[in-house]
């Protein structure tokens, strides 16, 4: 293979661990390779863009991907990286989510491709279903001892007491066990020899490593491991998680001008560092970014190409446009005229938390500045704190400075159907006409 896939996740930051001869493998011949999504909801978040981002490397250099969507290990839960066990999911929640990942991983990896190396995508519950607790226990349990499982990190640290855990069920210390059927499973039917996944991973990842070799002795066969690190943000706090919570990669769930913004409002630190993962951009794209960057760090120039690098992949150019064009109105010189060019979702978005007070539009008609700040919506505490902002120029009307005497009409509606108000810069509020 002419391009080295090691090489070009490394120098990204996408390497945390690799098991020899990996890159040699890689190197060698077309491989298949593949990545669990854990069911757990119905779309996947930023998180997960990661181990989606991998698979898209490895099409790219011409090898095999498989995503694996975890229809039967859902029912368990991975006990990597958790301090208690999982609430389990009943089949109709795991069902709904398993088809919602899928249709989330569709809009990355074409399935319906016919070329040699088209990814494939598998749910572990079509072999798990009809396999008996008897036929587990003889053909898997016995080719990996207690011994072998209890030393891994996810086993330990549940075991240990630490951290408030409360031990561990059996059911999830079999996952390991599940996971790795499920690499020699890929073995035998999609010559499978590689698993990734995020670097908490890599005890169950070598778990069934060993269990293809053992469970293929005759066959002398190979199996390999690499995963990515996990991802932080500079200042410790929880990446993939904003104010509202997780953001996810499904615009019903996070809308694409939150997205946006998500990418766009990182630090100088973590875009650099995110730049390299999340984008496909190459080596030389990116370092000449970065010194253009630190010659002016206030123009964000770095976020930007981020932000749009991101929301195109995950969204779409003509989404990334929209996003781009609802977040520059807000600064925009031709505020008025542009912001009646946004759609109401969109608008929404925009101004998510801002205060709001409904009116009628018959009273619209009658109403007046006083009326609109304090008497009929009470954003200011009293008519003559509203009088007193009038005076002193500090009131808006769709980002244009009013005075008392201006009066409110349905020109002033966006969408047919909302009016913004400013006081000073910091205090905005919305008027909704019903």
């Amino acid at each position: 293979m002419n391009y080295n896939l090691v090489e070009e996740l490394t120098w990204r930051g996408m390497v945390h661990d690799i098991m020899p001869g990996t890159e040699e493998q890689l190197q060698k011949e077309m491989t298949t390779a593949y990545i669990g999504f854990d069911p757990t909801s119905d779309s996947l978040h930023i998180g997960s863009l990661v181990p989606i981002i991998l698979l898209m490397h490895l099409e790219k250099a011409g090898h095999r991907p498989i995503a694996l969507v975890g229809g039967a290990t859902g029912m368990i839960g991975d006990p990597s990286g958790k301090s208690d066990e999982r609430n389990l999911l009943d089949e109709a929640a795991l069902n709904h989510n398993v088809a919602g990942i899928k249709k989330t991983l569709a809009r990355f990896l074409n399935f319906s491709s016919e070329e040699k190396n088209a990814p494939v995508l598998v749910n572990n519950y079509d072999w798990m279903k009809d396999f008996s607790f008897i036929e587990f226990a003889r053909d898997v349990g016995k080719r990996i001892t207690v011994n072998y499982m209890m030393a891994k990190d996810s086993v330990k640290k549940r075991l240990s007491g630490e951290e408030g855990n409360v031990g561990m069920s059996f059911t999830e210390f079999t996952y390991q066990l599940i996971q790795g059927y499920d690499f020699h499973h890929l073995y035998k039917s999609h010559n499978c020899l590689l698993q990734m996944g995020g670097s908490d991973q890599w005890g169950n990842i070598t778990t069934g490593t060993e269990l293809v070799r053992r469970m293929n002795v005759g066959e002398e066969a190979k199996a390999y491991a690499m995963t990515c690190p996990l991802i932080t943000k500079a200042d410790g706090s929880k990446f993939g998680k904003s104010e509202g919570g997780n953001v996810w990669l499904d615009a019903e769930k996070t809308s694409v001008y939150k997205f946006y913004q998500f990418w766009l409002n990182t630090s100088d630190e973590d875009a650099e560092k995110y730049i390299k993962i999340f984008t496909f951009l190459d080596k030389n794209t990116i370092d000449s970014l970065i010194v253009e960057h630190d010659e002016n760090r206030g123009l964000k120039k770095l976020q930007k190409r981020l932000a749009e690098e991101v929301t195109r992949l995950v969204h779409s150019d003509e989404e990334f446009e929209n996003a781009e064009k609802a977040s520059n109105i807000l600064f925009s010189k031709t505020f008025k005229a542009d912001i009646k060019t946004l759609d109401e979702k969109t608008f929404l978005d925009v101004f998510e938390g801002v205060p709001q007070a409904e009116i009628s539009k018959a009273e619209l008609s009658e109403l007046d500045m006083i009326g609109a700040l304090a008497a009929k919506t009470n954003f200011l505490a009293s008519n003559s704190e509203a009088r007193r902002a009038l005076k002193e120029n500090a009131v808006s009307v769709n980002k244009e400075k009013v005075k008392e005497d201006y009066q409110l009409s349905e020109d002033d509606l966006i969408n047919d159907k909302y009016i913004i108000l400013n006081k000073g810069k910091k205090n905005t509020y919305i008027i909704k006409v019903s």
